[in-house]
């Protein structure tokens, strides 16, 4: 089996080792444009040495991003900040990702730190959209229901959305399909009730889900991959399970997704989740096996053992970091050197690097 530190080859890319940067909304844009924040986190992260490093969700209209601080990928004039981006990413040997995204129910919030709440039309917030009209909570807007003609709308600003990344430079894009946006509401019977053809059956659920991956994988060159990334369960009863999610995934793969990247929940408020290392790591590890497709690991991944073994037991092919990212944005380097691996640093870097490390 292979390495945390061996290459992963998805199409035509190869990332120079199996760790990822996870998106990590940043609350930090005005108007969607991305800035100097951006670009230090961002480039920081390739400095550091992950192979494959993701934007924050990126918002493919205005009412889909999260708070009005969020980034977005809906306005040709979004692409050049990027392209910057993207471009550092490039001369550090890494790639670069876009999650796109739409937050759906969840839309029109402040950041974590002012409390997650309302933000009103006459505050810089709008109405969201959802499949229905019920809100994700009392402390969140109501949504108005998307009509079908809404939907198809959606589905094709997902595919401008992806013709504006390549237009940036990225290497990868992925699907925003969990944590109880958009995508994910209409999976989950606990959210979708309705009773046109995108509610009700699994067929019919998932049926956005599968029309956005096929607008993407349309306009996406053929050499470039596709991940989505999903919610393996609601952690309810009732609600969207591993069951299900392995049966969709079997559904991705014909459709030209490259990997499903594997959290939980975000669906409803109301759930225990049982958190822990390792915690969403056999839901990556079932699909893999049950679908046949390329699965990424994340949630609690912290050290580099840990990481390791999680490619080296086969269960799953790459690990997405965020938190620990934050920490320390160095932990690839350090992650190889305790691992016994000779993983190129920068030029500028090597002077502090241990005896015989590689230039990158």
């Amino acid at each position: 089996m292979p390495h945390l530190f061996d290459p992963l080859s998805l199409r035509g890319v190869t990332l120079a080792n199996r760790v990822v940067v996870s998106p990590m909304c940043q609350y930090s844009s005005v108007d969607g444009f991305a800035n100097d924040w951006h670009y230090v986190h961002l480039a920081s992260r390739a400095v550091g040495g992950a192979a494959l490093v993701f934007t924050e969700a990126t918002a493919v209209t205005p009412e889909g991003r999260i708070s009005p601080q969020d980034l977005g990928i809906y306005d040709d004039r979004h692409v050049d900040a990027l392209a910057r981006i993207v471009r550092f990413v490039h001369e550090q040997k890494g790639a670069a990702g876009m999650q796109l995204a739409h937050a759906g129910r969840k839309g029109s919030t402040t950041p974590p730190w002012k409390g997650i709440t309302r933000v009103d039309p006459a505050d810089g917030g709008w109405t969201p959209v959802g499949p229905t009209n019920e809100p994700f909570s009392p402390a969140y807007p109501t949504p108005c229901a998307l009509t079908v003609a809404d939907i198809g709308r959606i589905v094709a600003a997902f595919r401008a959305a992806a013709q504006r990344a390549l237009a940036a430079g990225f290497d990868v894009v992925e699907i925003h399909a969990a944590h109880g946006y958009l995508i994910h509401e209409f999976l989950t019977p606990l959210v979708n009730t309705r009773t046109d053809d995108y509610g009700g059956s699994f067929d019919n659920r998932a049926r956005l889900c599968l029309e956005v991956a096929e607008a993407v994988r349309g306009v996406w060159p053929e050499r470039l991959p596709v991940f989505m990334r999903i919610s393996s369960t609601d952690w309810k009863e009732g609600g969207w399970d591993i069951e299900q999610a392995v049966e969709l995934a079997r559904r991705l793969g014909p459709r030209g997704i490259d990997l499903v990247d594997c959290s939980s929940g975000g669906a409803v408020p109301d759930v225990t989740i049982p958190l822990g290392p390792d915690y969403q790591v056999p839901f990556a590890e079932r699909i893999r096996r049950d679908a046949g497709i390329a699965t990424g690991a994340v949630g609690l991944i912290t050290e580099p053992h840990q990481a390791d073994a999680i490619v080296r037991d086969g269960k799953a092919d790459c690990v997405l970091l965020a938190r620990e990212l934050l920490r320390d944005p160095y932990w690839p380097m350090r992650a190889a050197r305790e691992l016994g691996h000779a993983t190129p640093w920068p030029v500028q870097y090597l002077r502090a690097a241990p005896k015989d490390t590689p230039a990158r």
